[in-house]
């Protein structure tokens, strides 16, 4: 009931900079944690950050400093900037939504994922 439309993947050399959406539409009452999750290939799924509702944040040690996670509420929408990008940083990246509708709690969605190649 609940789609995530992720936006913004593609090819960037290292040191540069990437912007990454993800819009939440369908039957949401309210969404508490967002979040960036990525898979670099033949690897596991990581989280990469997280953001509340009420803008607490959470990154991976590899990427504070680097990355800025932020969200607009009435919007349903989460960002992830990306800035000073390496190789290692090429992955899928994957939004998640913690929603809540008006007749269940705390169910996770995910996106489709989008592509991140960091390459020179």
């Amino acid at each position: 009931q609940v789609q995530l439309v992720e936006s913004g993947g593609g090819l960037v050399q290292p040191g540069g900079s990437l912007r990454l959406s993800c819009a939440a539409s369908g039957s949401i009452f309210s969404i508490n944690t967002m979040g960036w999750y990525r898979q670099p290939a033949g690897k596991q799924r990581e989280l990469v950050a997280d953001i509340t509702s009420g803008g607490r944040t959470n990154y991976a040690d590899s990427v504070k400093g680097r990355f800025a996670i932020s969200r607009d509420n009435a919007k349903n929408t989460v960002y992830l900037q990306m800035n000073s990008l390496k190789p290692e940083d090429t992955a899928v990246y994957y939004c998640n939504a913690d929603v809540s509708d008006w007749a269940s709690d705390g169910m996770d969605y995910w996106g489709a994922g989008t592509l991140v190649t960091v390459s020179s």
